[in-house]
């Protein structure tokens, strides 16, 4: 009888297993849900391949899910031409939600404390932005590395970063943070950097262990690494009794004093003038000098400013973050920026007359090639003309395209698709080793 009614009953328990969809399914579908949401409302220049009817665990650009592919694990999207402010209820919905890096975009207006505060949060990297208003103080206590450096935040940084028992990283610099620094006793943190605020008091003892330069920038912070404080002592009364006044001067001191002082000040002006004439010759002999000078050598500077580089002046968090993107070209489908580059691990692939050519591992196992040009002497604007011819020639069915290019004064690079096998002659002749 026991067996019957045990038989009978895995009938409608099986029957429910086939006929509702596993939990696991309908969270992925809600996270899939959450991540159109927020990309709907953000500007992206740069089409995302965000497609509904692809696979978001294996297809979706920035994407990485959990093992068992039943939520979203990090979402990494740094210079991806994000613009606008980022949605509340989108992505501080995702509840397994480890990793978010959407760095080196154009977001702006507050940041949602949905997000910050999500439990499952650890590293949050949102520098090189324009997001302003105060830092949430509601703060997931699992934070391991928080990085909200070059932005526009302001207010007081929030007391709740005491609580951030995790933390190993923590960036702040470059905003218009004020008021005091709280005291974070936190045995886990190994970096932190707040210059470059408008923060004021003493710095707590729990964090004098750091470098100045962590604190920079802030002229109203004092005590170790920076100056000591100094103490304001207050001025002491002009009628204090403990100051007596001296005894008034008689007649004849006074005549005397007066003589002394004619005789003082007749010595002065004459020791002021010869001072005067001696500075007046000085001053003619110089330029007589500078003036020979630069008629025997004119011909030098004028050759030597033309080829002198300009100088380029940037005096903005924001300005510093344009300086720093990688330049993709149109159709490219990469998604990491020049921090994920310099961090990938590197192997050399030849050596040439212009520079070096490596392989690049990115973190999330993309290979791409970057060469690395050498001795270069050219304008930023030339070298992006340049950069465009060769661009459209790489369209070449038969030559490997550029992908991307980075300008600076001390560096230039160049990023390729990696091709795993062959030579150029087999790409070329479209012959088999």
């Amino acid at each position: 009888m026991d067996y019957l009614n045990c038989r009978y009953f895995s009938v409608p328990f099986l029957f429910l297993l086939l006929c509702f969809p596993s939990s696991a399914t309908g969270d992925l579908r809600s996270d899939k849900q959450l991540l159109l949401a927020f990309v709907d409302a953000v500007h992206h220049p740069r089409k995302l391949n965000w497609n509904t009817n692809t696979s978001i665990c294996s297809s979706w650009i920035g994407v990485t899910c959990t093992a068992d592919q039943t939520h979203v694990l990090a979402l990494r999207l740094p210079g991806a031409g994000l613009s606008g402010p980022i949605p509340a209820n989108t992505l501080g919905k995702l509840e397994a939600l480890e990793v978010l890096s959407l760095r080196s975009n154009h977001l702006t207006g507050n940041l949602p404390a949905d997000i910050i505060s999500l439990p499952s949060l650890q590293n949050l990297n949102l520098q090189h932005n324009n997001l302003s208003g105060d830092i949430p103080a509601s703060l997931s206590l699992g934070l391991t590395s928080l990085d909200l450096s070059y932005n526009s935040f302001t207010g007081e940084i929030p007391l709740g970063i005491q609580n951030l028992s995790q933390l190993s990283v923590l960036n702040l610099q470059n905003n218009s943070l004020s008021g005091p620094i709280p005291d974070l006793k936190l045995l886990r943190l190994k970096h932190l950097n707040m210059s470059y605020n408008h923060l004021n008091g003493s710095i707590p003892f729990s964090l004098q262990k750091f470098s100045n330069d962590s604190f920079l920038g802030n002229p109203q912070l004092c005590g170790p690494p920076l100056p000591q404080c100094s103490a304001v002592l207050p001025s002491p009364s002009p009628f204090s009794p403990s100051l007596s006044l001296p005894p008034a001067p008689s007649e004849n001191h006074k005549k005397n004093s007066g003589k002394n002082a004619s005789a003082g000040f007749i010595i002065a002006i004459v020791v002021g003038g010869l001072a005067l004439l001696l500075l007046l010759l000085m001053v003619l002999f110089i330029c007589i000098i500078r003036r020979k000078g630069g008629e025997g050598t004119g011909g030098l500077k004028k050759k030597g400013s033309t080829v002198e580089k300009p100088k380029e002046e940037y005096s903005s968090g924001v300005q510093m973050a344009e300086k720093n993107k990688l330049v993709f070209f149109e159709g490219c489908a990469y998604n990491f920026d020049l921090e994920d580059l310099l961090r990938a691990s590197a192997e050399v692939l030849g050596k040439g007359s212009y520079g070096t050519a490596y392989k690049a591992v990115l973190e999330d196992g993309t290979a791409v090639v970057v060469k690395r040009l050498k001795e270069v002497v050219v304008g930023k604007r030339e070298f992006e003309q340049q950069m465009e011819i060769i661009g459209r020639v790489g369209q070449h069915p038969k030559l490997v395209p550029l992908r991307a290019y980075f300008y600076s004064k001390d560096e230039k690079l160049l990023v390729y698709d990696y091709v795993p096998t062959g030579s150029f002659s087999t790409l070329l002749h479209g012959l088999s080793d």
